[in-house]
């Protein structure tokens, strides 16, 4: 199924505006994922309103970012389904126990692009710890972790850097965390 990203038309349409409506409303493009980058986990952080994800894409067509995002699954539901599908989400089930790390990093070996934006909390309210699906997913597949923030305060948003996991999620997580103070 094709998806507000690889759309032939709509995608560059929506590139410039995107740009166009971040420069007028006063934000700032940071950073990017190099083109050459076909596959990282994008992790967005914090997440704090459910203007995240329309903020995100924006910001992923400034980039010119193709990226698909995962979200819960209620939000997939009749009658916004199809449209949260097409514009490149994948639908989690948090109720189901399953093992979404293993299937998410066979989804990184058969696709030909893979940016999933993904946020560490797992969750809007305030979260005492990162959930740790993100990193397992990108050390299961071998692919690096970009860092995207969204500032409303400063309105500045975009990719703050990429990080490669080393399989020590304790000393990963403080460096990814300590990166983030940053931005």
């Amino acid at each position: 199924m094709p998806t507000i990203f690889t759309t032939p038309i709509l995608s560059p349409l929506l590139r410039k505006t995107s740009q166009a409506i971040l420069k007028l409303s006063g934000w700032e493009v940071v950073g990017e994922i190099p083109p050459e980058l076909k596959h990282c986990v994008v992790i967005g952080a914090p997440h704090t309103t459910n203007w995240d994800l329309p903020t995100s894409l924006l910001l992923a067509f400034a980039l010119n970012a193709e990226m698909q995002w995962v979200g819960k699954a209620s939000i997939f539901r009749f009658p916004f389904g199809t449209l949260m599908r097409f514009m490149s989400g994948i639908p989690v089930d948090r109720s189901k126990s399953g093992n979404m790390v293993t299937a998410t990093v066979e989804k990184f070996k058969s696709e030909p692009v893979l940016r999933l934006l993904m946020a560490p909390e797992g969750t809007r309210a305030q979260a005492e710890q990162w959930k740790t699906g993100f990193y397992y997913i990108a050390h299961g597949a071998q692919v690096p972790i970009a860092m995207a923030f969204v500032d409303y305060k400063k309105r500045r948003g975009g990719i703050g850097g990429v990080f490669k996991t080393t399989g020590d999620y304790v000393a990963d997580l403080g460096a990814i965390q300590a990166a983030y103070q940053m931005f």
